[in-house]
């Protein structure tokens, strides 16, 4: 065919390890073939690896979207030449050839929002639902150890009783004038 071939070159089978379930290519290789597969190396791409996506920040990956084929090098001769002999059709393919999405396809606004924002909402319109039952219902009456007179009592016993005297509340509490310090 042309100079157009695969930049990577094919490994013959012989050439494949198998280690730990995963192939490895062996030879020096990085395994950036076994990455690739039969698709073309044309950039170094997001970090040097060779991966395919679309993405608006990065608009050229590192690889074509499809593997070669006989009339991808056919139309991709044909580009050489001047390119008002190539139909829309050929151009459309060529551009399929290497993306999967043109830009106005990859940055449509998809309706996927709706089901992120509505799905936690619900689920926080039923934890309110059941906690206003729950304060309603089940934590109907306060306990008595709530109420003012209680709790004076008890802060009282616990000064009568000198209750953590280093660092609590009794050592906020002067016992020789019975007063806060």
């Amino acid at each position: 065919m042309s100079a157009l071939r695969l930049v990577v070159p094919r490994m013959p089978p012989s050439y494949v390890a198998w280690k730990m379930g995963r192939r490895f290519a062996s030879g020096g290789g990085d395994g950036v073939r076994l990455m690739v597969g039969d698709r073309e190396v044309v950039g170094y791409g997001i970090n040097g690896r060779p991966i395919y996506f679309d993405r608006s920040d990065f608009p050229f990956p590192a690889i074509r979207y499809r593997t070669v084929t006989p009339e991808v090098c056919a139309l991709r001769e044909k580009e050489l030449g001047d390119w008002k002999t190539l139909s829309i059709e050929d151009k459309k393919q060529l551009y399929r050839h290497s993306f999967c999405q043109t830009f106005a396809e990859f940055q449509y606004f998809s309706p996927d929002w709706k089901l992120a924002l509505g799905l936690p909402l619900w689920l926080l319109a039923i934890a309110c639902g059941i906690t206003v039952f729950m304060k309603t219902t089940v934590y109907k009456y306060t306990p008595d150890t709530l109420e003012e007179d209680r709790q004076s009592a008890q802060l009282r016993r616990m000064i009568h009783l000198q209750m953590n005297p280093v660092t609590g509340v009794s050592s906020q509490w002067c016992y020789n004038t019975n007063k806060w310090k």
